[in-house]
C-alpha cells in the first residue's frame, strides 16, 4: 500500500497511536430505525436519530480513535466527537432494492467525495453487497461502480475504506447453516478481489470468514465447522488480504466479538482494528427509546464504556498497526 503524505496524516488521525483503528460505527439508518421502533410505537423522526448519535458520540469517543457516521444524520455528533478522534463518514445510500437479488450500490444522491471531505472526514466508507459467484455482468457492474468511488477518493487525496458485505443471492438467510457453510469462500474470494490496486482502496472493512455461531466450542448448537477449520478458513483469509483490513462486529454480542478476535489472532490473522457498531452501543436504544436521554447515557457511561474498553485491550493483544502492511 503506497499511501501519499495526505492520506498518512488521515490515516493517523482514525488509528491510536499503535497504528491500530479502534473505531466506533454507528452510521446506521434504516437498522436503527428499526431498532428504535421495537422500544417505542412512536415512529423514530430525524431529531430522534441525530440526538441519539450525538449523545453516543460525546460518551464513547473518548475510548474510540475514531467514528464512522453518516452525513444524513450524523453530522452534528460529528461535531460532538472528542477533540482528536478520526472521522469516517459514510457514502452509500442505506438498504438495498428488496424486488432484486443483484443489491446494486448507489451512493448518496446529493453527496460527493468532496463534500464529505469539506464536512470534516478523514476518510470515505463505502458499503457494497457481493456475491462471488453471482452473474459476470452483476460484478462487472459493482467492480466498475467502486473503480468510480475510488478514483473519486484518489482525486481528493482520502482514504477509501471499502465495507465488503458477502451474501448469497440464492439464500437469503446469511444467519443459517447453509449460509454458513459458504461463508468462508463468499468472504475471502471477495477480498482476494478488492485487494486489486485498480480500486484505490486504502482499508478493507469485513467480515470474520466463518459464522461463529457455528464453530466447535462456540456453538451452543449443532457446528459447521471444527475449531481447526474455522482456524484454517481465517489463515487463508489472510492471505487473500493485499491490503490492510479491519473487522466489522456484524451485530453480534460484545463477549462474541471480543472471543472472535482472539480465536482470530491464534489462527494467524494479521487484522489492523475494528469498526465496531451495534456490538458498543446498542444496548443505549433501549433506555433512549423507552426512558430518555439520561437513561441513554446511563448505560453509555457503564456498559457501553465497559464494551468499547475491553474491546481496545483486545485490541492490545491482537490487532496489528496498518503501517506495518505498507
Amino acid at each position: 500500500m503506497k499511501l501519499t503524505e495526505n492520506k498518512k496524516a488521515c490515516m493517523a488521525r482514525l488509528s491510536d497511536e499503535r497504528g491500530i483503528i479502534s473505531a466506533l460505527a454507528f452510521d446506521q439508518r434504516g437498522a436503527l430505525k428499526r431498532l428504535m421502533k421495537q422500544h417505542s410505537s412512536e415512529e423514530p423522526d430525524a431529531e430522534m436519530i441525530e440526538r441519539l448519535k450525538t449523545i453516543v458520540a460525546e460518551e464513547l469517543t473518548p475510548y474510540a480513535s475514531s467514528m464512522l457516521l453518516d452525513p444524513e444524520y450524523g453530522l452534528p455528533a460529528s461535531k460532538a466527537m472528542q477533540e482528536g478522534t478520526g472521522l469516517l463518514l459514510a457514502y452509500e445510500k442505506t438498504g438495498y432494492d428488496t424486488n432484486s437479488t443483484e443489491r446494486l450500490p448507489d451512493c448518496l444522491a446529493d453527496w460527493s467525495v468532496r463534500r464529505l471531505k469539506e464536512a470534516g472526514a478523514d476518510a470515505i466508507k463505502f458499503l457494497l453487497y457481493y456475491d462471488a459467484d453471482s452473474s459476470e455482468e452483476t460484478n462487472r457492474k459493482k467492480e466498475a461502480y467502486i473503480e468510480r468511488v475510488g478514483a473519486e477518493c484518489a482525486g481528493e487525496d482520502i482514504p477509501f475504506f471499502l465495507e465488503i458485505l458477502a451474501y448469497d443471492e440464492k439464500n437469503p438467510d446469511v444467519s443459517g447453516a447453509e449460509y454458513a457453510k459458504v461463508k468462508p469462500h463468499k468472504v475471502i474470494e471477495a477480498m482476494k478481489v478488492f485487494s486489486d490496486p485498480r480500486f484505490g482502496i486504502d482499508v478493507l472493512k469485513v467480515e470474520v470468514p466463518v459464522n461463529m455461531n457455528y464453530v466447535e466450542g462456540f456453538s451452543s448448537g449443532g457446528s459447521v465447522y471444527t475449531a481447526e477449520e474455522a482456524k484454517e478458513w481465517f489463515r487463508l483469509q489472510e492471505e487473500a488480504a493485499g491490503l490492510p483490513y479491519i473487522y466489522l462486529s456484524a451485530g453480534v454480542s460484545a463477549d462474541l466479538f471480543r472471543r472472535t478476535l482472539r480465536f482470530a489472532k491464534e489462527a494467524g490473522a494479521q487484522f489492523s482494528g475494528v469498526l465496531c457498531g451495534r456490538a458498543t452501543w446498542a444496548g443505549s436504544v433501549k433506555g433512549y427509546m423507552e426512558n430518555g436521554e439520561e437513561a441513554a447515557r446511563e448505560w453509555l457511561k457503564t456498559e457501553g464504556k465497559d464494551n468499547i474498553e475491553a474491546l481496545n485491550e483486545v485490541l492490545k493483544q491482537t490487532a496489528v498497526p496498518w503501517n506495518e502492511k505498507e
